[in-house]
């Protein structure tokens, strides 16, 4: 897949334990996103954070949270970033949603063995 040089990053914020029917939100984000055909997507998991609650979360060593904050980051052309808000709008109830324009560099992958 080549991406154009230019296009969107969309972050989402959750909570570690944000479920969506039967699974983990971040999970099933990441599931819909490969499905809709994005580049890629990335989680990430925080070791501290608040939100709109203001309720802190944090991992420390004597009292790990059961829900830190997690960001699934999703960078694509903006066409299939668009494209998949509605799924956002659906599944996210409680979080964040950022959206910024971004300039790609790089994407490539590595060929699968026994390919050219």
């Amino acid at each position: 897949m080549k991406l154009a040089e230019e296009g969107l990053l969309l972050r989402i914020y959750v909570g570690e334990s944000d479920r969506w029917h039967d699974r983990l939100l971040y999970e099933a984000l990441v599931l819909r996103a490969r499905e809709m055909g994005l580049a890629g997507a990335t989680v990430l998991r925080g070791v501290a954070g608040f939100g709109a609650s203001s309720r802190i979360h944090t991992a420390k060593l004597l009292r790990l949270s059961e829900d830190l904050p997690v960001v699934i980051e999703i960078a694509d052309e903006a066409e299939r970033i668009e494209r998949f808000l509605p799924v956002l709008d659906e599944m996210i109830t409680e979080g964040l949603v950022t959206l910024e324009r971004v300039r790609v560099i790089l994407y490539r992958h590595r060929p699968h063995p026994g390919k050219r």
